[in-house]
């Protein structure tokens, strides 16, 4: 991602931050910090613009961690989107299997919500597996009691 891009990703976040794929909405605010961060010099993560023939068929952002279950880096597959125009050709595919390359000694993680039918198939066939967790979040404030 280039600075250049912001407008771009923003709009193809709100899409699809508002679709079943995501279970939360996501805001401009929200979408701002994202796209700054993987602008910057931020080590956590990384952004993305998938092209077709050099132009814009998506967006990815990737985080890293560390995963203590198997003792090694974790990268999480935070966000892959591609444009309707563009799916169907390979390219979430294509993008996944960069990242197992890049990432060879590292846990390779993502969400997926389970009538996201294409996005699983897509998965499957990169090697994910189904893991059996249930998870959780506090996204800071004051905890409920």
């Amino acid at each position: 991602m280039l600075p250049d891009d912001e407008n771009t990703v923003a709009n193809m976040m709100k899409t699809f931050y508002s679709s079943p794929a995501v279970s939360t909405n996501g805001s401009d605010e929200i979408f701002h910090r994202d796209f700054s961060a993987c602008i910057s010099d931020n080590p956590f993560i990384e952004g993305y613009i998938i092209l077709d023939d050099l132009k814009t068929a998506g967006y990815a952002m990737l985080a890293k961690s560390f995963c203590t279950e198997f003792g090694k880096p974790c990268v999480w597959i935070e966000d892959i989107y591609i444009l309707p125009e563009h799916r169907g050709k390979g390219f979430a595919t294509a993008f996944v299997n960069s990242i197992k390359e890049k990432y060879l000694d590292s846990v390779i993680r993502l969400e997926v919500e389970d009538d996201n039918i294409s996005a699983l198939s897509v998965y499957k066939k990169c090697g994910f597996t189904h893991l059996p967790y249930k998870e959780m979040i506090f996204t800071g404030g004051t905890p409920n009691e």
